[in-house]
């Protein structure tokens, strides 16, 4: 069986729904939805754009753990309450991936499992065997 790798990021939190934030199975690497979770365990205040913020830098952490980095996603999937909000969320995007864009998929839902989150985005990560290798 190939060993996977799990990565915590909220272990309280992660208990309760039954999940872990990353896990690394082989060069693979899935990230959990993740929102914009303060390590106090309350909401990023301010709005979409801080909020998809504070989902990229954890995510970011989440990669960094597993040995992989933002340039190594290859696909992202942003859940946001208020679609008409998407060019903030989009512009955290740009900033994190546009060296290297992943496939994509923005949809609107209707919310998350607190009424203060606005955004939710999960990602997946393929690690250069090369490059894993050598590390």
């Amino acid at each position: 069986m190939t060993e996977r790798r799990r990565v915590h990021s909220n272990p309280a939190f992660e208990a309760q729904f039954a999940y872990c934030r990353a896990i690394r199975v082989g060069n693979l690497v899935h990230v959990s939805g993740t929102a914009a979770v303060e390590p106090d365990g309350s909401v990023t205040p301010g709005g979409v754009g801080p909020q998809t913020a504070r989902c990229l830098a954890i995510i970011t952490a989440a990669l960094e753990e597993q040995g992989a980095s933002v340039a190594d996603v290859v696909r992202v999937r942003t859940y946001i309450t208020d679609i008409s909000q998407y060019e903030a969320t989009a512009e955290h995007l740009q900033a994190a991936f546009g060296g290297a864009p992943p496939t994509s998929t923005m949809v609107e839902v209707s919310g998350l499992v607190d009424p203060e989150m606005m955004v939710e985005i999960e990602a997946e990560a393929i690690i250069d065997p090369e490059r894993d290798a050598a590390d």
